[in-house]
């Protein structure tokens, strides 16, 4: 007997679906927010959704505080989200790290808006976790 090909619904029913119905909706000020993994840009838009899309991109901050993590989702093994995603630890200096999120995203055929933006927010995360300087007080003048 043949077997049955079960299929999963396209990226644009998915986004039907869940743009206006989502758990991490947030709906503040006129303006339309998610707190969905693997949006990069935290809009509300069919572009950035990390839950629609076949092939997302995300960047976490890593466990111990040291460096981020970028997640990748695979667009085959649908059916099997514990295989669905990716994760990359990247701990050296920024501007390797930036050319490894470049080199990833390029050779995993990742649109080139979405390596842009990975790079922005890995530059905001490892920019946070770099350790706050004091500033020294001025000597006052005398006059």
């Amino acid at each position: 007997r043949g077997r049955l090909s079960l299929k999963m619904a396209s990226a644009d029913l998915t986004w039907l679906l869940v743009r206006n119905t989502s758990s991490f909706l947030v709906k503040r000020n006129r303006q339309n927010m998610t707190l969905e993994p693997n949006n990069l840009s935290g809009r509300n838009c069919f572009r950035y959704s990390g839950l629609a899309r076949k092939q997302t991109v995300g960047v976490e901050p890593a466990k111990d505080g040291k460096g981020i993590v970028l997640v990748t989702k695979k667009s085959t093994g649908v059916r099997q989200p514990a295989k669905l995603m990716n994760r990359v630890v990247l701990k050296r200096d920024s501007r390797r790290t930036f050319r490894a999120i470049r080199k990833i995203t390029a050779k995993g055929g990742y649109r080139k808006d979405l390596s842009n933006a990975a790079i922005r927010r890995a530059a905001a995360l490892i920019k946070s976790q770099r350790p706050v300087v004091p500033k020294k007080a001025g000597r006052s003048r005398k006059e």
